[in-house]
């Protein structure tokens, strides 16, 4: 007869790993398998002399239904402007490189000679126009004469120089333009051109964000017209 030895205990009388994860309570959400389930239950439990009504049963599952559709496109939006705003940074990698007309009064020179252009936004017939250019700190370094001009957009370049033909050097200068409206010295709103040196993307899905010469971030909805 052959004899069996039995080097320990059978391993079967050890404490087993749970292999069925237990719930912390973080998902809170129903499924539609749980509301069928409690449905199940509210009929089965019901009073036989006061039956659900009908109406009020369709009308609880139409509200989880719509609950669930609203939840799930929800989801589904989130994704899709995740991934326009990620198609939206791809293609406006294009503007590297280019210029940008964006509203305000500051324009950039990145080296000497390079000058700046823009636009004076004159919603009225303006007389005796004037586009002022001035250092940061205030001092009118040159004056354009636009004379008179109808309404519209009109374009303006400055070549970098002060009044004297002096070649002004890289930086900041602001742009001012005034004029005679309906006989009253008005001041005008400008837009600059300003170069893109590269593209990012704002946090939290804000959008797209150029990054300009300068220094100078601005929102990719900001810009008026590519290419100056």
């Amino acid at each position: 007869m052959e004899l069996t030895r039995n080097n320990g205990l059978d391993p079967n009388l050890y404490l087993q790993e749970e292999t069925v994860p237990i719930s912390d309570g973080s998902n809170q959400t129903l499924t539609q398998e749980d509301f069928f389930a409690l449905l199940t239950e509210q009929l089965a439990n019901q009073d036989p002399t006061k039956p659900v009504d009908n109406d009020q049963m369709v009308a609880q599952m139409t509200s989880f239904t719509i609950a669930e559709g609203i939840e799930d496109l929800n989801s589904k939006f989130e994704s899709f402007a995740t991934s326009m705003t990620s198609n939206q940074a791809l293609q406006a990698t294009g503007l590297i490189g280019q210029d940008v007309l964006l509203p305000g009064n500051v324009g950039y020179m990145a080296e000497e000679n390079q000058g700046v252009s823009g636009v004076v936004i004159n919603e009225n017939t303006a007389q005796n126009m004037e586009i002022t250019i001035e250092n940061e700190s205030g001092e009118v370094l040159k004056v354009i004469d636009a004379g008179t001009q109808a309404a519209g957009n009109i374009e303006f370049v400055w070549d970098g120089t002060d009044s004297f033909g002096n070649v002004l050097p890289p930086g900041n200068y602001v742009i001012k333009a005034q004029g005679d409206v309906a006989g009253e010295a008005t001041s005008l709103p400008t837009a600059i051109n300003r170069h893109v040196d590269s593209v990012s993307l704002a946090a939290s899905n804000q959008g797209v964000i150029l990054n300009l010469d300068g220094n100078v971030s601005v929102d990719l909805n900001d810009v008026i017209q590519i290419g100056g």
